[in-house]
């Protein structure tokens, strides 16, 4: 049995976490009122992921995947959260608490490294992808999660999948990104609020340098020579050198610029409208991804689906692939001493619902 779950998860995850995914992009937004909004994307360019979202109550008992099997470290829920997966249930990457702490799982392949799995600690053994169902289900903050995980070992289910890193965000705005450098775990205070993939989070910040140049709005004309003035063709000039690639540095960048130069929004719904917008720049057409003799059939954008969560009124909005309209969790109409673990699909049907205007 457990031989046949190894072969499952690895055929699972090489599929699911392929070169073809590593384009999820996090954005955070304050508004005037106070509050919190943190933003993101999900991709994957190459079949139509199966996405749903899962409400889990307090007391809800789980045990994490190891590479040996479902013998990993055992957890019960301190605090109700809710939760979007992709194509695994146990697999949530993306969801907030009842406390408002909010953690989301972004690709880092080639740079993160765990430690060695050894299966005589799987008592407190978790694998990366249950990391954050077990960081909403227990803690409250941040400082809670990094003194936990001094006891507890993360590992990945195969090593040919590659590594994830984390983004973990207080209501309160404190943000950290928590990457696994040579199996140490390395927790980098994120006052930007940007997330991509690789490279790691400080490289990326480092990376930001080279666009000293970028500004908004138009640049100013200049005199190359006498006679001879050099004018912005159109407005947005500024922007000239922006990188327009879907590689994560240019996506960190872009990312950046977007975030840095949006005009705080009086209320918390207004911030959310403005972060969809903002996350409309990082849609990926199929296409663009692929070879022209191998575009995927009946997938319109890699970006399956787009989140963005509330922190300080404890909503999750979210839109798909297949229905861009907006849709909300409100968290505070769960009582999650009562409610029942559940979970739902994104999408009922993996189509786009039109409104039809009727003239009269």
């Amino acid at each position: 049995m457990k031989r046949i779950f190894t072969l499952f998860a690895f055929m699972l995850f090489a599929a699911v976490y392929s070169d073809d995914t590593k384009a999820c992009t996090g954005i955070s937004l304050s508004a005037a009122d106070g509050s919190k909004v943190v933003a993101r994307t999900v991709e994957w360019a190459a079949t139509s992921m199966q996405c749903g979202y899962v409400v889990s109550p307090r007391g809800h008992q789980q045990q994490s995947y190891t590479p040996s099997g479902s013998d990993g470290m055992k957890f019960t829920s301190v605090y109700g959260y809710v939760g979007i997966y992709t194509e695994y249930e146990p697999f949530v990457v993306e969801g907030i608490n009842e406390s408002g702490l909010s953690a989301g799982l972004f690709f880092f392949p080639e740079y993160g490294q765990y430690t060695p799995y050894d299966p005589s600690q799987n008592d407190h053994t978790i694998c990366d992808m249950q990391f954050v169902s077990w960081v909403l289900s227990q803690f409250d903050s941040i400082d809670q999660v990094k003194a936990a995980l001094k006891k507890v070992k993360v590992v990945t289910l195969n090593h040919k999948i590659g590594a994830v890193h984390w983004r973990i965000a207080e209501p309160g705005g404190r943000m950290v990104v928590l990457e696994f450098v040579g199996g140490v775990p390395q927790f980098y205070e994120n006052t930007l609020g940007v997330i991509t993939n690789a490279p790691g989070f400080q490289w990326h910040m480092t990376n930001l340098n080279n666009y000293v140049n970028l500004r908004p709005g138009s640049a100013p004309d200049q005199t190359i020579k006498p006679g001879i003035i050099l004018q912005p063709l159109g407005h947005g000039s500024g922007m000239l050198g922006l990188p327009g690639d879907y590689t994560s540095p240019s996506r960190f960048v872009r990312a950046t610029f977007y975030q840095t130069t949006a005009p705080v929004q009086p209320t918390g719904f207004d911030t959310v409208v403005q972060a969809f917008h903002i996350l409309n720049n990082f849609d990926i057409p199929i296409g663009t991804q692929h070879a022209s003799d191998n575009v995927p059939e009946n997938l319109q954008t890699a970006t399956q689906f787009t989140a963005v969560t509330d922190q300080t009124a404890m909503k999750m909005y979210y839109r798909t692939a297949w229905n861009s309209n907006i849709r909300c969790i409100d968290l505070m109409n769960i009582n999650f001493h009562s409610v029942k673990y559940q979970s739902h699909p994104l999408d009922n049907v993996m189509q786009q619902p039109v409104e039809m205007v009727r003239i009269r």
